[in-house]
């Protein structure tokens, strides 16, 4: 795999590092698990390695414990230039609305920034707004509960690299998901 990792921007694994990587052809909805034999970080990438064509990476999320400081949950993502520019997208920071569907533990109040390459916070939102419920349904995002705490924006973003990262308001701690859609 090592011939792969720079054609898609990816940096190169040391030789005999421990670290896992896998190429697998997806057609549809697909989880990636990362398990390991103890405490540590762990960094999780997707990358679309097809042709281009109709077919695409459209929505990545990541669901985890968001602790205080540096414990935070975050996820990166790339816009490509190859794809015109600038990327319409919803990004989310779930916490309450998992609660909802059943899960424990749930961060309470999550905090979403976005930041650009250069480190400068490019957006922010700390409690979602009702009028992006629509939103939620045109890419098949679940609803959250009306009033929530749970954070989302959409912003449209030109081509460079990103993070998304999920706190909790006021030291608060707990499981959240964050996701990037596209938006058509």
């Amino acid at each position: 795999l090592a011939a792969v990792f720079p054609t898609v921007g990816a940096f190169a694994l040391s030789d005999g590092s421990r670290d896992a990587a896998f190429l697998q052809a997806v057609d549809g909805t697909r989880s990636i698990w990362a398990l390991g034999t103890g405490a540590g970080v762990v960094l999780v990438e997707a990358y679309d390695t097809g042709a281009p064509s109709a077919a695409r990476l459209v929505n990545v999320s990541a669901r985890n414990r968001v602790g205080t400081g540096d414990d935070i949950l975050i996820a990166g993502f790339n816009i490509s230039s190859a794809t015109g520019g600038s990327k319409p997208l919803l990004i989310r920071a779930v916490g309450p609305g998992l609660a909802a569907l059943g899960v424990s533990g749930t961060l309470a109040d999550p905090k979403l920034e976005i930041y650009d390459s250069k480190g400068v916070k490019v957006f922010e939102n700390d409690n979602w707004n009702a009028t992006l419920a629509p939103v939620f349904a045109g890419v098949g995002a679940f609803q959250l509960p009306d009033a929530s705490r749970d954070a989302a924006l959409v912003a449209t973003l030109p081509a460079g690299s990103y993070t998304a990262q999920v706190s909790g308001m006021g030291g608060l701690t707990g499981d959240a998901v964050v996701e990037v859609y596209e938006l058509p």
